[in-house]
């Protein structure tokens, strides 16, 4: 039983356990018109979905090593791809289009997870797990020197650096107003003295990020994938659990989860529910509204 209290909410629900088909899952997107979720199996190179009147199904049994997914504004299902090490997009129809894959004419790394902004630009981390071995990609070198986070548009196909003030990025997610960005930098796997286990928050001016500044540390584990409420509160995921955090920084409460979380999004009818995604297993806990 997880327990709760802030002027935003009151969390006291148990955490049920959905399904456990995945090597790691990672990357839930709540799908609205479908009232579904679909969720990364990135070790497993494959994609399911759930929903709570059609159980867990297959949704690709081939995903190029996808990682974090999203929805852009059209509601089309936009995925971070390992393997193709760019950003794809799954039309109405089916069809998986790859939108980007290279920076100055150099492939990216491995796009690790990515948000949607109101304006319709995709904005993306790029660190190297997908590369670094054969486990969540395709073993290759690095052809650009660095992990940083970027800001696409489809609409005009410019991609632009949004900030190198990450050693290591991986979770991503606005503000409500979208005048922040919130960045994990997990580079202490990388470099255990001088690495961060932290959340970073930038503002955002254009398709450019400023300064970024601490926001939180997270422990145990590292900070991976996380999502932001429309209070600002961020739920992040650690090694035993997930973190809320409010906007000032402050720890106001823990969802202790039994396996290690990789990432959460809200969905539901009244988006009230955290869906969790950790290890090999899908989970959902209710928020309840004041």
């Amino acid at each position: 039983m997880s327990e709760l209290h802030n002027e935003a909410f009151t969390l006291h629900n148990p955490l049920e356990k959905l399904c456990s088909p995945a090597i790691w899952a990672e990357g839930p997107v709540w799908l609205p018109a479908e009232q579904a979720l679909v969720f990364s199996d990135v070790k497993g190179n494959r994609m399911f979905r759930w929903s709570a009147s059609e159980g867990l199904s297959l949704f690709r049994p081939w995903s190029n090593y996808a990682n974090g997914n999203a929805l852009d504004l059209e509601g089309r299902l936009v995925s971070c791809e390992h393997g193709r090490r760019g950003i794809s997009r799954t039309e109405l129809n089916g069809e998986v289009t790859m939108l980007v894959d290279k920076m100055d004419g150099k492939r990216l790394n491995s796009p690790n997870d990515l948000v949607v902004r109101s304006d319709g630009t995709l904005w993306f981390t790029d660190p190297p797990y997908g590369i670094i071995g054969d486990i969540e990609g395709y073993k290759s070198e690095s052809q650009i020197i660095g992990c940083y986070v970027y800001c696409f548009d489809p609409r005009d196909n410019t991609l632009n650096i949004a900030t190198s003030d990450v050693q290591r990025p991986n979770g991503l997610a606005f503000s409500p107003d979208e005048s922040l960005l919130y960045v994990a930098d997990m580079s202490i796997i990388d470099f255990p003295t001088l690495g961060r286990r932290e959340l970073r928050v930038f503002p955002v001016n254009g398709r450019t990020l400023g300064a970024g500044q601490f926001f939180a540390e997270v422990a145990p584990g590292i900070p991976d994938g996380f999502c932001v409420d429309p209070q600002g509160n961020i739920f992040c995921s650690c090694d035993d659990g997930v973190i809320i955090f409010n906007p000032q920084g402050q720890q106001i409460g823990k969802i202790p989860v039994p396996e290690r979380v990789s990432n959460c999004t809200l969905g539901g009818e009244q988006g009230d529910e955290l869906y969790i995604t950790a290890t090999t297993s899908l989970y959902r806990i209710l928020l309840s509204a004041k």
